[in-house]
């Protein structure tokens, strides 16, 4: 008699490898169909119209990470850990808002620069600012909650990391900061790393042929990225505006105090999904009746603790510096969402 459990897949490892993502963009539809029958259409046709709202915007986006990847430029990122600390501090503050650096590759680069004795100053810049933003979530957040709030994103990103640098800077010889790096680092990712041309960029990709599948695979790989978490956004999004009262939103997160940003930093340190999720998701809250300053506090507080950003320090260094890691995030974040909010 034929054993039929060998050829039976063992459902923890394919709990394992299934999408998460995907999985919930399945149940949504079939939910409100057997719960709410009418609001099916609505909500299907909310999430489409929004993805075709920010379409032009994910093309440009995902065209500009791929022509970065292509040409090498990374390697540029590694200049701003050379000269005086003051000076890697902003630079690479400014550069890690500005790289297209995923959670996972950010790992064995930091991790370079770690063992070749990059100071954990301008690292701590870099690694506070390169969750936060990107070429790809500017266009995206753009597109969905204005040029403002994008740009004071990004300047919000920049800054918290150049003050991460300092307060790093300042505590360097305490015991915090001390033997920072673990034994045996993590040096791995979660979503197949490449390693990125060596030498100086091309700019002309697309006279190499390895060039050109680069830009072809990080194009295709992006574009299925950003679809995914933007169409599990506005299927959220679609349900929060019709499910979840305004007032509700309004009294927990509507105030300019101080109270409502500290509330919506903490509430965003561990319910973060993605930072493209997270667009559309503060969409609906800000329609809702959120105040713009918790809202600022949110997205940046959760954007250096989600899962992969903080994967990523975990991986490299010990407890307390990822502790203090979480601590400047949260400290830096609320200052943002105060002067944001004083600013909107």
């Amino acid at each position: 008699m034929t054993d039929m459990t060998q050829k039976m897949p063992r459902l923890p490892g394919l709990w394992k490898r299934l999408d998460k993502a995907w999985l919930f963009i399945l149940m949504i539809p079939v939910v409100v169909a057997v719960l709410d029958p009418p609001q099916l259409w609505p909500t299907l046709v909310f999430a489409a119209n929004a993805i075709a709202h920010t379409g032009v915007f994910i093309v440009v986006a995902i065209s500009l990470v791929a022509y970065v990847k292509a040409t090498g430029a990374e390697t540029l990122l590694a200049k701003a850990f050379e000269g005086s600390p003051v000076r890697m501090i902003f630079l690479a503050a400014l550069l890690g808002g500005l790289s297209p650096f995923c959670s996972c590759e950010v790992i064995p680069f930091i991790a370079a620069l770690l063992a070749l004795g990059a100071p954990l100053s301008a690292v701590m810049a870099f690694w506070l600012a390169s969750p936060l933003m990107d070429p790809a979530m500017f266009t995206i957040t753009w597109a969905e909650l204005g040029l403002d709030f994008a740009a004071a994103k990004a300047i919000s990103a920049v800054g918290l990391g150049i003050f991460g640098g300092f307060v790093t800077m300042a505590f360097a010889r305490s015991v915090v900061f001390a033997d920072p790096l673990r034994e045996k680092p993590q040096v791995g990712g979660c979503c197949g790393v490449k390693k990125p041309f060596q030498g100086r960029p091309v700019w002309q990709f697309w006279t190499e042929a390895d060039r050109r599948q680069v830009f072809k695979d990080t194009w295709l790989e992006n574009a299925l990225f950003l679809f995914k978490w933007l169409l599990l956004a506005y299927l959220f999004e679609a349900l929060m505006l019709t499910y979840v009262p305004a007032e509700t939103i309004a009294q927990a997160l509507g105030g300019s105090g101080i109270g409502t940003v500290i509330i919506a930093a903490l509430v965003g340190m561990p319910a973060y999904l993605n930072g493209y999720a997270a667009v559309g998701l503060l969409s609906g809250l800000l329609d809702q009746g959120m105040a713009p300053g918790a809202a600022m506090s949110f997205v940046l507080a959760g954007g250096v603790s989600c899962i992969p950003a903080a994967i990523a320090v975990w991986a490299l260094v010990k407890p307390r510096v990822f502790v203090a890691y979480l601590g400047i995030a949260l400290t830096g974040s609320i200052i943002a969402g105060m002067l944001y909010g004083a600013y909107a």
